[in-house]
C-alpha cells in the first residue's frame, strides 16, 4: 500500500465565485458597520482577483492571496484618504444652522438694542437680536455673528 501524495499548497485556485461572494459580504458589511472604508476596500481587492480569476489570470491559490493583499493595499492607501476626506466636505456643507455664521440677513423690522426682531434669511423669517449698541432701520442688511438656538446674533454689514 503507497501513501497518498502530499497536497501542494496552491495547486488548487479558489473559485471566482468564492472571491466574488467574499467581496460582496466586505460591501455589504461596510454598510452595516462603518469603519471608514477599511473593509471596502477589502471588499474592492476581492472583487478585483474575483475578475483576475475568472479571465484565468492568476491560476494558484498562493498568487490569487497575493494579488488580494497587494490590490486592498493599494487601493486603501491610494484611495481611501481622498474619499473620507471627500464625504468630510460633503457633510461640513449641509444646512446646518451653524452654517448661518457670516451669512447676510435683512431686518424686516427696526431692531432695538437688546430687543429681539425679525430679519430675512435664505428665503426665511428668523429671530434676531443685535449685538450693535444703536438701533438698526428695518431693511438694513446684517451679518449672523453667532447662533444661539434659534435665535440669530447679528451685526451691521
Amino acid at each position: 500500500m503507497t501513501a497518498p501524495a502530499p497536497a501542494v499548497y496552491g495547486a488548487q485556485p479558489m473559485a471566482w465565485w468564492t472571491w466574488a461572494i467574499a467581496g460582496l459580504v466586505l460591501l455589504g458589511t461596510e454598510l452595516f458597520i462603518p469603519v471608514d472604508f477599511f473593509v471596502f476596500f477589502l471588499g474592492v481587492a476581492a472583487l478585483g482577483v474575483s475578475g483576475t480569476t475568472a479571465l484565468g489570470l492568476v491560476a494558484t491559490t498562493s498568487g490569487q492571496l497575493l494579488l488580494f493583499s497587494i490590490l486592498a493595499v493599494l487601493t486603501t492607501v491610494g484611495l481611501r484618504a481622498p474619499l473620507v476626506a471627500r464625504l468630510r466636505r460633503a457633510q461640513d456643507t449641509g444646512v446646518g444652522i451653524e452654517n448661518l455664521i457670516g451669512e447676510v440677513a435683512v431686518l424686516a423690522e427696526t431692531l432695538a438694542p437688546g430687543d429681539v426682531g425679525k430679519a430675512e434669511l435664505r428665503g426665511t423669517v428668523w429671530s434676531v437680536r443685535s449685538e450693535h449698541g444703536a438701533p438698526l432701520p428695518a431693511g438694513r442688511r446684517c451679518r449672523v455673528a453667532r447662533v444661539e438656538g434659534l435665535l440669530l446674533w447679528v451685526r451691521p454689514e
